[in-house]
């Protein structure tokens, strides 16, 4: 198992959810207990984030703007595990870089917005 999987979802206000994932590359073979450790660091309280500030797919519970008031701009960390799936990532990053973009985002803050 070479590559890593983040897990990830969106939960409205009424918790309805909606699931993503993005497959990294893992090189340097970083153990997985670290990465969640990493990532659980750098995102808000809760494991909240910012999809598109770290260039991942946002997975709204609707795409057509038709949002409603239990709607928020927030995604939520679940976990990242070891996988032999193929990368999926749009811009190939390895999961260092991508540790090092989520670090990076949120030492710059994590920017709100309506939906």
């Amino acid at each position: 198992m070479d590559n890593i999987k983040f897990h990830y979802l969106y939960r409205d206000g009424s918790n309805y959810k909606k699931w993503g994932d993005v497959i990294f590359s893992n090189e340097t073979k970083l153990r997985t207990v670290s990465i969640v450790s990493d990532l659980r660091r750098h995102f808000l309280e809760d494991g909240l984030f910012i999809a598109h500030q770290i260039r991942i797919p946002n997975v709204f519970l609707t795409d057509d703007y038709s949002h409603t008031e239990d709607d928020h701009c927030y995604h939520e960390f679940d976990t990242a595990e070891s996988t032999s799936e193929p990368v999926s990532d749009a811009y190939r990053r390895s999961i260092e870089n991508f540790i090092d973009e989520v670090a990076r985002e949120s030492k710059r803050g994590w920017q709100a917005f309506l939906v």
